[in-house]
């Protein structure tokens, strides 16, 4: 009860309710602009929070975060372009329907799927993230080590592209992550007697270089300037009876749960969780055919699955430290930013911190559902902004949050070269989710490893003898393995099939010649 008082009076604080406020209408509008997406949006936000309390900075964060992800769906109905990757499926359905004059029905699915998926995750990971949390304390540096591994391998994996663009992706983040001066023996590494990367690279400086300024460039290079026009006179209401959406409970429940899961699994998140669950939906519809031409069934899949997401994400970040997708990690930099670490002990240590945080989420998804039902006629007109002025806007704002981190021209010029590593990543399809992982998980990487040698008489044999340790790193290895196992059974089979159909041939063949 004490708890919840707590977590109340934080909320309601009236500067608090401003700043959530203001963090939930920024989102959503980061979340309808194409090309930029709610990890833009926490990544440009993180200096804006400098001057803000612990409290107040996370609170603020959260709601850009859940902001973010709701509001993609406002771009994929009405112009049929995501606002952010984990709306790619609601295109599919949502563009369609609001063709055929009702973009009323399509807003009002999707945002009461996004609602749901919001609300019920969250629920869901402040139940199971004080137990994950109570077990994870018992861990020592070899299973923290492990679990650091594990989550990079399993990103590197299941990323878009060639397996090994991933794995370079990734071990690029680790030894960005080690710059600076080594936190055991105090050994300046790649430092070139630079005394502004003695303490490493910024993280501000990287995460705006990589996620706004790489962004601002590639999307301004394709030359697509002219803004989209939008026709909102047929948007009133919900569009759609609660009878009528609730009549699809099971598709939400099998929904709700692909996205949990996928959320879970670190790196993944809503962009991967909207398209499985879309996917899903369509296969076991009775009308499969429907899907693409403005089916309700499609916006349900996708938007309750990708905002489910969410609450998958949280519960690693706030019981391991790990983060569940690239937002995620966005959130523990700025938990890093204000003198925070995320894991075990962050349910123990900031206990009210934690609440505060699961509250903000809880309260901007009843805002967000609030915001975009008064608002359903009035942001879409976000997306008639000249991207020139946006852009040169937002590129304004990364200049000032680079200098305001470290008060030095440096931290600009950093943030302008990590922009120009992400571009150079993209033209060698690197992919960026296992880059920045391996920057995060870094330092933990290499202080779990040091401290687990030095408590060991063994060396590196503890770590494959401890059970928890030796299940994690055998869960990598086997991630790692199966895509190539996969492969060579998928050409295995091939073979064969053509082997059998150049046997039929010959069989005809011999037929014929007698």
């Amino acid at each position: 009860m004490d708890m919840l008082l707590t977590v109340l009076s934080a909320l309601l604080d009236p500067s608090n309710l401003l700043v959530i406020f203001g963090g939930t209408v920024i989102g959503i509008i980061f979340g309808a602009v194409p090309g930029l997406s709610a990890t833009t949006g926490i990544a440009l936000m993180l200096p804006v929070s400098f001057s803000m309390t612990p409290v107040t900075g996370i609170l603020f964060l959260g709601s850009v975060y859940v902001g973010g992800i709701s509001g993609g769906l406002i771009s994929a109905v009405l112009i049929g372009v995501p606002g952010t990757p984990a709306s790619v499926a609601t295109c599919f359905d949502g563009y369609p329907m609001a063709k055929n004059g009702r973009a009323s029905r399509a807003l009002g699915i999707g945002i009461l799927a996004s609602f749901i998926g919001t609300f019920v995750s969250v629920l869901i990971s402040m139940i199971f993230c004080p137990i994950l949390a109570r077990y994870a304390v018992k861990m020592g540096p070899w299973e923290f080590f492990s679990l650091c591994s594990c989550a990079i391998i399993l990103v590197v994996t299941m990323s878009k592209g060639n397996i090994f663009n991933g794995l370079i992706a990734g071990l690029l983040g680790v030894i960005i992550s080690t710059i600076g001066i080594a936190p055991i023996d105090g050994a300046k590494r790649f430092t070139f007697d630079i005394v502004n990367l003695y303490s490493g690279v910024n993280q501000i400086g990287l995460i705006l270089g990589v996620f706004a300024v790489a962004t601002l460039v590639k999307n301004f290079a394709k030359g697509d300037t002219k803004t989209p026009d939008i026709d909102t006179k047929s948007v009133t209401g919900f569009g759609i009876p609660f009878g009528e959406f609730f009549s699809y409970w099971f598709l939400i429940v099998k929904s709700f749960f692909i996205g949990l899961w996928i959320g879970f699994l670190p790196g993944l998140g809503a962009g991967l969780a909207n398209l499985v669950a879309y996917a899903q939906a369509k296969a076991s519809s009775k009308t499969p055919e429907k899907f693409g031409t403005g089916c309700d069934e499609g916006i349900i899949a996708s938007e309750t699955s990708n905002n489910a997401a969410i609450g998958g994400a949280i519960i690693p970040m706030v019981a391991l430290g790990i983060p569940g997708d690239t937002p995620t990690a966005m959130l523990i930099g700025g938990l890093m930013i204000h003198g925070i670490d995320a894991g075990p002990l962050l349910m123990v240590n900031n206990r009210e911190l934690v609440y505060c945080f699961f509250g903000v989420l809880l309260f901007s998804a009843v805002l967000v559902l609030v915001l975009q039902f008064f608002g359903m006629r009035t942001f879409p007109y976000i997306l008639r902004t000249p991207v020139c002025y946006l852009y040169a806007a937002i590129l304004a704002i990364c200049v000032v949050g680079a200098y305001a981190d470290s008060n030095t021209i440096f931290n600009c010029g950093l943030m302008i070269v990590m922009g120009g590593v992400a571009i150079l990543m993209a033209a060698g399809n690197l992919p960026t989710s296992p880059f920045i992982l391996g920057y995060i998980l870094g330092p933990m990487l290499e202080s779990n490893l040091r401290q687990g040698l030095t408590y060991s008489q063994n060396g590196f044999v503890t770590f494959v003898t401890r059970p928890v340790s030796l299940t994690l790193l055998l869960i990598a290895f086997g991630s790692l393995v199966w895509p190539f196992v996969r492969d060579r059974r998928k050409a295995e089979r091939h073979l064969s099939g053509t082997e059998t159909e150049m046997e039929k041939m010959s069989k005809v063949f011999d037929v014929k010649e007698d």
